[in-house]
């Protein structure tokens, strides 16, 4: 377990910022004590200071988890969100997507998001742009990028793709045994 580095970190925080934007530093400067990011395994962690410090006690081989794991580093060293973080990224985004009750099983399941689905999108939502994807109920189903902007959004034909599938609390149960 150890600090980011400065090129890990640049990756980290522009992947948030496509989400979240300038509420990073809410998630860093919080008023119920101070976070920070943690790489262990490739896998990037975001915990408490009080318990890192505790954390200290125990061999980095024994380590198995440690906070919220955010993402993770790939070989190439991208940066890749994992679902575990959508209750730290859902309060803070700024741009968001609710979806009708008939598509939420099919983005549970992994399918993007089309505009027959589409219940509403957050005005001036622009074109890749990080999305949070909620229920109508306002539930945070997962995240992912916007194919079309706002605009766009209104013309386009029933059956084209609006919302990009990135994660979904859904991969709690198919991928149960990668995610840590």
């Amino acid at each position: 377990m150890r600090p980011l580095t400065e090129e890990e970190t640049r990756a980290l925080f522009e992947k948030l910022a496509k989400y979240i934007g300038e509420n990073i530093q809410l998630l860093v400067d919080r008023p119920d004590g101070s976070y920070c990011f943690r790489l262990h395994k490739d896998r990037v962690y975001y915990v408490s200071e009080r318990i890192l410090k505790v954390a200290t006690n125990i061999p980095g081989d024994k380590l198995v988890s440690l906070g919220t794991c955010f993402g993770k580093f790939t070989k190439t060293q991208k940066f890749r969100l994992h679902v575990t973080a959508l209750d730290y990224l859902a309060p803070y985004a700024k741009y968001k997507v609710w979806v009708k009750p008939g598509a939420e099983q099919s983005f549970l399941y992994g399918n993007h998001v089309l505009k027959s689905g589409l219940g509403r999108i957050t005005e001036n939502t622009a074109q890749y742009q990080g999305v949070v994807v909620y229920s109508m109920a306002d539930v945070p189903l997962g995240f992912g990028v916007a194919a079309k902007s706002t605009q766009d959004c209104r013309k386009v034909d029933p059956m084209a793709i609006v919302v990009f599938h990135q994660a979904d609390v859904g991969e709690y149960v198919r991928h149960e045994e990668t995610l840590t």
